[in-house]
This record gives C-alpha cells, structure tokens and sequence, in this order.
C-alpha cells in the first residue's frame, strides 16, 4: 500500500515538474522572437519613463515637496494649496505637545512622499482658516486633494490613540485618504509596539465642528 501511494506521489511530482518546464520553454521562446529593434524600443521606453519621472520629482521639488515647511499665514495656505495635487496640513500650537509629536512623524514623511506637499500653521496667525475650517481639536490635520478638503486627522485617535504610535501607522492613515501613494494594505494598520487597551478607529471622513479649538494634549 506505502508503495502503491509512493508511486502515485511519484507520477503527480513528475507532472508538475512537466507543466513547469513547459511554462519555462515558452518563456525562453518568447525571448528569443524579441529581436534588436524589439529590445531597443523597450529600451528607449523605459528610458522616457526615468526621464518623465525625473522630470515630474524635479517639479515637485519646486513647488516645495520633500521637505516639511512652516508657512507663516493663511494667504500662503491658500497659495501652497492651489499649486499642488496633494497637501497635508498640520494645524498646531506652540503650547501643545502633541503638535510637536506630529512634526517628528511629518519629517520624515515629508521626505519619503515627494508626491505630497508636507505644511504646517500656526492657529494663532490663521483665526479665519480654522474658523472656516471648523477646527476645534489641536492637532488637526487637513488633507486636501485637487484644492479641496477630503479629509481630517484629528488629534491621534485614528493612530491608536497613543502618543507612542509609529510613523509607519501615520503613513497608514494619510494612505488610507489617498493624500499619499502608499504601498501597504489599506485594510489593517501595520503592526507595531501598542499599549494596553488601545483602539482604532474605523477611517471615515469626519466633520469637524464648533468654532474655537481646544489642545488634544490636555484630555484624550
């Protein structure tokens, strides 16, 4: 019986092994019809595609990505918003902690996403903005798309509700608005160190109201 199975085992590896080799022999043979021209056309695409890309990064850079700026009043905001796809805005004040917390994750993002534009304002030099914009929660973030809100990170609940969350679950949330182009899984947050009694929050486009702002750092 051991014997019998053996050789049925035997014959279904064979096959496979069979089918694999065929797939690879198709493979080769399709290399091999590609002639010169065929190779120097793939060639000179995937050069122009460097090339646009170079030149798109190059654009960005002079609009101000890549890096994370402090614009001093809201007529640069709507300035700073007008001249890219994609902004994230960080609302602070100098009084709250947490702000400060944001700007190291914000850094860093900066850099790593040269497609989105990386700002922060002051609240204080900025009262018909967060007036217009209805926020009440320091910090809050405005991610804007195309010239228009399309979304709210407010405070760090969307992150797990802990100040110790990595920049990685950051990364995460922006991707989860498409402010960002982000390679992860949408579906879950990336797993990291979280403490006790932690809770995430299902991402949904919020409404921020009330007019006057209160600073996160004091409650949670």
């Amino acid at each position: 019986m051991a014997h019998q199975s053996m050789d049925i085992l035997s014959k279904v590896l064979e096959q496979t092994a069979k089918v694999v080799e065929e797939k690879l022999d198709a493979q080769m043979s399709k290399l091999n019809e590609i002639d010169e021209d065929d190779l120097e056309r793939l060639k000179e695409r995937r050069l122009e595609a460097l090339k646009k890309a170079q030149k798109q990064k190059q654009e960005w850079l002079n609009k101000g990505h890549g890096e994370y700026r402090e614009i001093s009043s809201e007529k640069d905001f709507f300035g700073e918003v007008k001249d890219s796809k994609n902004v994230v805005c960080h609302f602070y004040k100098g009084s709250t902690f947490r702000c400060k917390i944001l700007d190291k994750h914000l850094t860093i993002l900066a850099k790593k996403h040269v497609e989105t534009k990386f700002i922060t304002l002051n609240v204080d030099k900025a009262p018909f903005l967060t007036d217009r914009l209805r926020i009440k929660v320091i910090p809050t973030m405005c991610l804007l798309i195309d010239g228009k809100t399309k979304d709210y990170v407010v405070g760090f609940t969307d992150m797990g509700n802990t100040d110790e969350f990595s920049t990685e679950m950051l990364e995460w949330r922006l991707g989860c608005a498409d402010v960002i182009n982000y390679s992860g899984n949408l579906m879950e947050p990336p797993t990291g160190p979280v403490r006790s009694g932690t809770k995430f929050t299902k991402v949904d486009k919020k409404t921020i109201r009330g007019r006057t702002y209160d600073s996160d750092s004091d409650s949670d």
